[in-house]
């Protein structure tokens, strides 16, 4: 790891804002796959909403330990992440909060995900935080 060794933080996915996310889009994604299936004339709408059920706990519980181990760092001038993500703190040019994950935009445009946060606002913050600021002229 480079930026001086030890984590300053340590991003890790919670398990319960896993399950809490999957619930969530489970909510949203039956009713929708019974209105498809009502506009498109089916006559047994709610096969829409087991469905979206059955494939919504399926992904969540095939990907689950996967997501789980995507744990971020940040050191003194850097957050590392995931398959050798690399992201210098004053590389980034946005920090945002998206329902349970922050979101790292840098000048250049890449933009990285450190999801399933429990407390997105304060990961925010901690990153923000330890920023580099510009210089005034």
């Amino acid at each position: 790891m480079t930026g001086g060794g030890a984590p300053a933080a340590r991003f890790a996915p919670d398990r319960a804002t896993y399950v809490q996310s999957h619930v969530t889009l489970a909510v949203l994604a039956m009713p929708a796959a019974m209105i498809l299936l009502w506009l498109t004339g089916t006559p047994h709408v709610w096969t829409g909403a087991v469905g979206a059920l059955a494939a919504v706990a399926a992904r969540g519980w095939y990907l689950m330990s996967e997501e789980l181990g995507h744990v971020w760092e940040m050191t003194g001038d850097a957050l590392h992440g995931p398959a050798q993500r690399h992201v210098a703190l004053a590389d980034l040019s946005q920090v945002r909060r998206i329902g349970s994950a922050v979101q790292l935009i840098t000048r250049t445009g890449d933009k990285h995900l450190i999801k399933f946060q429990p407390e997105p606002a304060a990961v925010v913050a901690r990153i923000e935080a330890a920023r580099p600021r510009a210089e005034t002229v």
